[in-house]
């Protein structure tokens, strides 16, 4: 694949285009940077933002527990479902041409959903939503390896983490305090309007600065393979949502069945096309490495628990002691400590000093943290209730949980030959996504189970009794990836200083 000529836009209007040259870099690109940033950080506070907003749209739109679940997984569904599909459509039509179109869909579904008049509507628009991240995310990554290399990139990477992290951290407190605030009485609507004025500003700074670089109209995308991956995805995500509320009759098991069987098909087609000549949606090699396909697994496993596990926190605290949207926001915030201390620590240097034991100890931590709060949440008094009753185990968890958080792509990665490291990034963060949304819709079911019978502690019990479970089969992988992490600055298909030619062009075009 040759690489194709970079023609910058004009940053004044008496400022002629010149072709790029690779010595003298382009002068805007940390605008670049910060760009890329701000739409992560939309799709962060998306994923999280709407989880204290459950009592609000029940009252405004009636939504019951299903409807609840489906506003918040179904995000992560399109979004998963769609990633590697985004990824391959940037290199056909060129990145930032899809960078902009996805930054433009998710702006406008962001207010369709603050205008959503029912809860089927609104749905609707955040399945759409998520489908419009799925095409903006995977573009901001190979933008920014069109524009930085060698230490500048390394140090993008520096700090693409911490700030993405703090997007995380901030999205249930920022939801909160809109919610709470009702500011102009737009309630829960607040939350989705939020991105306009982010989403127009970063639109008009990437349509001025952010580099043209022409696509590969050579590059094949097989519709084919994204079609398998949606439906099963959706085959399982729908019973696991619906089930509990109907009596999990026989057509939620089809379903679940139906996507076994898709998921099998999906990596049957992958191969028949590699085979063919054609190119697959997914590097055919990732599906034959067992460190990876069982990586895809603890990553589906510990998202799935953590995210859950981070939805019916918030569910006990609203629907079970009664926490206004703001207080609930807030009570997040031990978790979210945690996570950034059990990250730093193991980012830091605990990862590269003991290896893939981090990805071992973070799991007993979170179990450890699991075990207190499960004896703290026997011993509440729910007229004297406040969030530093159970502060000290979800704190723990939240530790054990930024652990493995920092470390386990990397560990993945490492399994995976430095030519497949792109597709191998974007299928992992698909799978991040859907393991997402399916833990959303696992943990509510299993916590409404109970708390419609006004038992919002057991229904807290039962949920930490899955994540154990999830933990425990997460624990169990850990032993079959590699020993050692791939370094940070190779997790997204660059290599700081490409072996050869070859290498290097691969790396510019990837």
């Amino acid at each position: 694949m040759e690489v194709s000529a970079v023609r910058y836009p004009s940053p004044t209007p008496d400022e002629t285009t010149e072709p790029y040259q690779p010595h003298e870099p382009y002068r805007w690109r940390w605008l670049i940077l910060a760009v890329m940033i701000v739409a992560e950080i939309m799709d962060l506070l998306d994923a999280s933002i709407v989880n204290v907003a459950g009592p609000d749209l029940e009252k405004s739109l009636g939504a019951g527990s299903v409807g609840l679940q489906w506003v918040i997984g179904g995000y992560a569904l399109t979004l998963g479902a769609g990633l590697v599909l985004g990824g391959r459509l940037g290199d056909r039509h060129g990145r930032r041409r899809m960078f902009l179109a996805g930054l433009a869909a998710f702006t406008v579904a962001s207010l369709l959903c603050a205008v959503a008049p029912n809860i089927e509507s609104l749905i609707a628009f955040r399945l759409l939503q998520g489908t419009a991240g799925a095409m903006l995310l995977p573009q901001g990554l190979g933008l920014l390896r069109e524009n930085f290399s060698g230490p500048e990139l390394t140090k993008v990477f520096a700090i693409f983490g911490p700030v993405l992290g703090l997007g995380g951290i901030i999205g249930p407190v920022l939801g909160g305090f809109l919610i709470e605030g009702d500011f102009f009485g737009l309630g829960w609507r607040s939350v989705f309007l939020i991105n306009l004025p982010i989403g127009i500003a970063a639109l008009i700074v990437a349509a001025k600065f952010v580099p043209e670089k022409a696509g590969d109209r050579t590059v094949r995308v097989d519709m084919t393979g994204a079609a398998l991956v949606v439906i099963s995805c959706a085959l399982l995500v729908l019973p696991l949502n619906q089930g509990q509320e109907e009596g999990w009759p026989l057509w939620t098991w089809l379903s679940m069945t139906a996507s076994v069987i898709g998921f099998a098909l999906f990596a049957l087609q992958q191969r028949r096309t590699a085979a063919a000549g054609r190119e697959p949606l997914v590097t055919p090699g990732l599906l034959r490495k067992p460190a990876f396909t069982v990586g895809l697994g603890g990553i589906a496993l510990f998202f799935g628990g953590l995210i859950g596990t981070q939805l019916v926190l918030t569910l006990f605290l609203q629907i079970g002691r009664q926490f206004t949207a703001g207080e609930a926001g807030l009570g997040n915030l031990p978790l979210a400590v945690g996570t950034a201390l059990g990250g730093a620590v193991s980012g830091a240097f605990l990862a590269d000093r003991i290896g893939r034991k981090v990805l071992q100890i973070g799991p007993l931590v979170q179990l450890a943290g699991a075990a207190v709060l499960w004896f703290e949440l026997d011993g509440l008094d729910a007229a004297s209730f406040s969030i530093w009753d159970i502060v000290p185990g979800v704190t723990v968890a939240g530790a054990g949980a930024g652990m493995v958080i920092a470390a386990l792509f990397s560990f993945i990665l490492a399994a995976v030959d430095d030519d497949e490291i792109g597709s191998a990034s974007g299928v992992l963060s698909a799978v991040q996504a859907v393991g997402g949304s399916i833990g959303v819709a696992v943990f509510g079911s299993v916590f409404f189970a109970e708390a419609k019978a006004g038992d919002f502690t057991g229904g807290f019990h039962r949920a930490l009794i899955v994540q154990a479970c999830l933990l425990v089969a997460f624990l169990a992988i850990t032993f079959l990836l590699p020993k050692k992490g791939r370094p940070d600055d190779e997790q997204h298909g660059v290599a700081t200083e490409p072996a050869t030619a070859s290498d290097a062009k691969r790396h510019l075009t990837v």
